[in-house]
């Protein structure tokens, strides 16, 4: 079959037994995204955790959501019955913003996976409250690309470069430092612009047309480059949000507008944040 968009409709995969349905429900204040869940989900899905199977766990200084190793991550797709043939469709209840980390990641290793348009709230299609569980399978590591992401000092010199844009994913509040609920300081890296991600969404929650996104983020200065991988199409753009999650939703706002897929500083404020490196409130 045609592979997936970075970005489908419900109705647009209605009829596709060959699909694994992931429910990546994830709350920034603590809620019980398995709570949720069980209280209902789209009929067949399975739970995915965000921490466990998508994050590693290290020092503050690393960031809230490090990127699992490769062999980990293999793991844990394992461990979920996702072999890398499976198509998957991931989705949560905040219009893709904890889903979209589930999305890109698997995108990055050429894995066919595309993010449900409007999530949980879109579906009209059968709900259960049953947990699904899938057997176990084989699923081979496949290394990260280093091409789809920059450390601290990549961010920084992003910051600094003409020929790059950094973009920052939060709200603007966050960006300009007016708030910070969770990192011990508040601002963003110098040099950064803010594309919020939620931006990226119209009053139903669904993503803007390719149009309206290209024109978007072509006003910030992103332009599409061909990577020197044949079979990758990149863009001038690093990316990072407040721990490397919601941030790709913006990666994944600008592979539907046929921009490439940017780079992501995975992390984000959450590491740069435990640093004495500046910040800007400006």
């Amino acid at each position: 079959m045609t592979p997936l968009p970075p970005v489908v409709d419900a109705t647009e995969i209605a009829g596709r037994d060959d699909i694994v349905l992931c429910d990546v429900r994830w709350y920034l204040d603590g809620r019980s995204g398995h709570d949720a869940y069980l209280a209902g989900h789209i009929a067949g899905a399975i739970w995915v955790n965000l921490d466990e199977h998508l994050s590693a766990h290290g020092a503050p200084a690393h960031g809230r959501h490090p990127l699992p190793d490769a062999q980990t991550f293999a793991a844990s797709l394992g461990s979920l019955g996702i072999s890398p043939d499976d198509p998957v469709v991931a989705y949560d209840d905040l219009n893709g913003t904890a889903a979209g980390r589930m999305v890109w990641m698997l995108r990055v290793l050429g894995h066919d996976a595309a993010l449900l348009d409007g999530g949980l709230g879109s579906w009209t299609g059968s709900t259960e409250t049953a947990p699904n569980v899938r057997a176990p399978c084989g699923c081979p590591m496949r290394a990260w690309p280093e091409r789809a992401f920059v450390d601290i000092d990549g961010a920084a010199d992003a910051g600094t470069s003409r020929e790059v844009v950094l973009i920052d994913a939060r709200g603007g509040d966050r960006f300009r430092g007016e708030t910070e609920p969770v990192d011990p300081r508040p601002g963003h890296i110098p040099g950064a612009v803010n594309v919020p991600m939620t931006d990226n969404l119209g009053p139903e929650g669904r993503f803007a047309n390719p149009e309206t996104l290209r024109a978007r983020y072509e006003a910030e200065g992103v332009e599409t480059l061909a990577s020197a991988a044949a079979e990758s199409v990149g863009n001038n753009t690093v990316v990072y949000c407040g721990s490397g999650v919601s941030a790709c939703m913006d990666a994944l706002a600008m592979e539907r507008a046929g921009l490439g897929r940017p780079r992501l500083y995975v992390g984000s404020w959450s590491q740069w944040s435990h640093t004495d490196r500046p910040a800007e409130t400006v």
